[in-house]
């Protein structure tokens, strides 16, 4: 049964999302009060709901639905989601049977059309695109998304995997792993993906390669719009709003920097403290989630101004 997550009398802000009550994210987001609405009920509201697509590369697949869902539920906007998963690639981290309830191939939503895309990041990023299993059929998404999608969000391996599919733009080895919260400035500070934001806002890191500036301002298709001193660009924009690059993971939880670090520390692997992230780098207290406001104003924004106010109302009318 598909239901409807929508404001809890008394809870603002919160955006009315249909998920499934048997995905693992509706216990969580609904102890975090997001309100059960049934189908019925949505019906009699005259508005469509926003159609996103998330094509879930991370291997911590109830994880990422989770961050990303409590994201896009934080507006007043309606919003239906489709997971989509890799037929070209079997996940090892997420039980089958979830992905069989709950996931769909892209063979099977082709012939649809979507408001927004959300591409997440994968742990591939030290390989070659070409040597990724997936890859071809990534491409094969990402160019009919040019068609079928009205604003495509990347996120971290995703953004790069974008910028290279789309405008040839590689990917670079860095020295040494990027891991922790990072500051990062607003280098157009009116730009609308960016409204709300303070001069200075914090987000997750965690990757081995990046982007180089130089290459992404030769290829005069993009705008630079946010970046960071230690963490470099964070957020590039195409001239209409259609495809979207965030280099960070705003989606990140309190405990997935830890998750990982943890991870690679017993495993005995080179791992250095995520930075700005423990107080006083002391791994035995809590992490400090600096970031967590201005993840959602990041996604309010997207889904606000870069698909609501623009996106036609008949899907069939995107113009590639």
């Amino acid at each position: 049964r598909r239901i409807l997550l929508s404001p809890q009398k008394g809870v603002e802000g919160k955006m009315p999302i249909k998920i499934s009550n048997e995905l693992p994210a509706y216990r969580t987001l609904t102890e975090e009060n997001i309100f059960v609405m049934t189908e019925n009920r949505a019906s009699t509201q005259d508005i469509r709901p926003l159609r996103i697509a998330i094509v879930n590369l991370m291997p911590t697949k109830i994880d990422t639905e989770t961050q990303l869902l409590r994201l896009l539920g934080n507006t007043a906007l309606q919003v239906e989601t489709e997971l989509i998963m890799m037929s070209t690639h079997v996940s090892r981290n997420t039980p089958m049977e979830h992905l069989t309830a709950f996931y769909r191939t892209f063979d099977e939503i082709r012939d649809q059309n979507f408001d927004g895309m959300i591409i997440t990041g994968a742990p591939v990023e030290q390989m070659p695109f070409e040597e990724v299993e997936y890859w071809k059929e990534l491409c094969e998404i990402m160019e009919w998304s040019k068609k079928h999608v009205h604003s495509t969000f990347h996120i971290c391996w995703g953004a790069q995997a974008g910028l290279y599919y789309h405008y040839g733009i590689q990917k670079r080895t860095l020295d040494k792993k990027l891991f922790g919260v990072f500051a990062h400035r607003a280098e157009r500070k009116n730009y609308i993906l960016l409204r709300g934001f303070d001069d200075v806002f914090m987000a997750p890191h965690s990757r081995h390669t990046t982007v180089l500036r130089s290459d992404v301002e030769a290829c005069g298709q993009l705008k630079i719009i946010a970046s960071s001193q230690e963490a470099g660009i964070y957020a590039m924009i195409t001239e209409n709003g259609r495809q979207v690059y965030i280099m960070g993971h705003s989606e990140y939880d309190p405990r997935t920097l830890e998750k990982e670090y943890l991870r690679d520390k017993n495993a005995g692997l080179p791992i250095e403290v995520p930075k700005n992230y423990y107080p006083n780098d002391d791994d035995t207290k809590p992490p400090m989630v600096t970031w967590r406001g201005h993840a959602n104003l990041l996604y309010a924004n997207w889904l606000n101004y870069m698909v609501y106010q623009t996106t036609p109302y008949d899907l069939d009318q995107i113009d590639g």
